[in-house]
């Protein structure tokens, strides 16, 4: 397998992984609106995932700019500009005192990613199969 199969191996792992993060966040919102778990033990829990979900997603990113897949790298550059664009503005860690105020726009960011990261991951996976294709010929 080339290098590009390896990427994309790599990038269908990395894809799977984002995908269960943010399906964790969307069941741990919907247990924070039937109150199965408190708002304080919620941010606790989700505030370790979001730096390092944003850090996975920017080293994916910069794989495929440095391995120069432009449609890979300019399909997630509007998601790697709006995490860049949280962590600059600091509002990117989950805040107990405003979670319910915000929960509805944290839960539409959340299904949002998911969906983004299903494609993604059907992308990734399409474009393993054409590479194993195209070296095995």
């Amino acid at each position: 397998m080339g290098g590009t199969g390896w990427l994309f191996l790599f990038s269908v792992l990395m894809a799977a992984g984002l995908l269960f993060t943010m399906v964790f966040f969307i069941i741990m919102f919907s247990d924070l609106e039937c109150d199965y778990i408190n708002p304080i033990d919620l941010c606790n829990k989700l505030n370790q995932f979001v730096l390092p979900e944003n850090i996975a997603h920017a080293f994916l990113a910069i794989l495929f700019l440095i391995s120069g897949q432009w449609i890979a790298f300019l399909l997630n550059a509007p998601l790697l500009a709006f995490n860049i664009n949280k962590i600059r503005g600091g509002n990117h860690m989950y805040d107990a005192t405003e979670i319910f105020r915000t929960l509805p726009n944290h839960k539409k960011e959340s299904f949002i990613k998911l969906g983004f990261y299903l494609l993604s991951f059907f992308y990734y996976l399409y474009r393993m199969i054409l590479a194993l294709i195209q070296e095995s010929e």
